[in-house]
């Protein structure tokens, strides 16, 4: 029996991710353009749903419970022209943690912890920064709201969920999965045909 497909959304752009500060859990807000991207990924999902013939509301709708996410989220349903808060949030969704890495960049770590700022440059799919969790953790968690769906789902949430959901479904490999470029302002489709990417 196939799978549900999943019709992925990064978050849209924060000046965070400008400055290249590790958000993980931080609720960091998106930026003028990372509302841009939200509304553009609403229309380039719109024009696929269209393709496909499917109603938009015959979809479920899901999001990290972050603010960057849900507003995001938001955007997309308008663009959609359905009620904009009509969706369900799932924590499972949320980013990978960073713990105490949180809202620094991999430059300022390399200075303040350079031993464990190597250590994650050699295995970065296992390594776990003080108080956040591993890359490969996150992927388990992504496996199992995976598993869980029944329905064909919109989900918006981080890059590094779908990097952990990507390699839970083998699209690449476990130690490459952290190294993928998540586009924002895009729309990646997890389905039985496979994974693609329409900008």
């Amino acid at each position: 029996m196939a799978r549900p497909s999943v019709y992925f959304i990064r978050h849209g752009e924060t000046d965070w991710n400008v400055e290249g500060r590790l958000q993980g859990r931080r609720d960091i807000a998106m930026n003028a353009r990372g509302r841009q991207q939200a509304t553009q990924a609403g229309l380039i999902l719109r024009d696929l749903l269209e393709r496909e013939g499917r109603a938009f509301t015959s979809l479920r709708y899901v999001s990290s419970p972050l603010g960057r996410a849900t507003e995001t989220m938001r955007g997309v349903r308008e663009a959609l022209g359905l009620p904009a808060a009509e969706f369900q949030t799932d924590t499972q969704l949320l980013e990978i943690s960073f713990g105490d890495w949180e809202g620094f960049t991999l430059a300022e770590l390399r200075g303040r912890d350079p031993q464990r700022a190597a250590a994650r440059e050699q295995d970065k799919w296992r390594f776990v920064a003080p108080g956040g969790e591993s890359y490969e953790a996150m992927s388990a968690r992504m496996g199992r709201w995976y598993e869980a769906l029944t329905d064909d789902t919109v989900a918006v949430a981080h890059g590094g969920t779908a990097r952990g959901l990507m390699a839970h479904l083998g699209h690449v490999p476990a130690a490459a999965a952290p190294l993928v470029d998540i586009v924002q302002g895009a729309v990646y489709v997890f389905s039985s045909a496979g994974l693609a990417r329409y900008t």
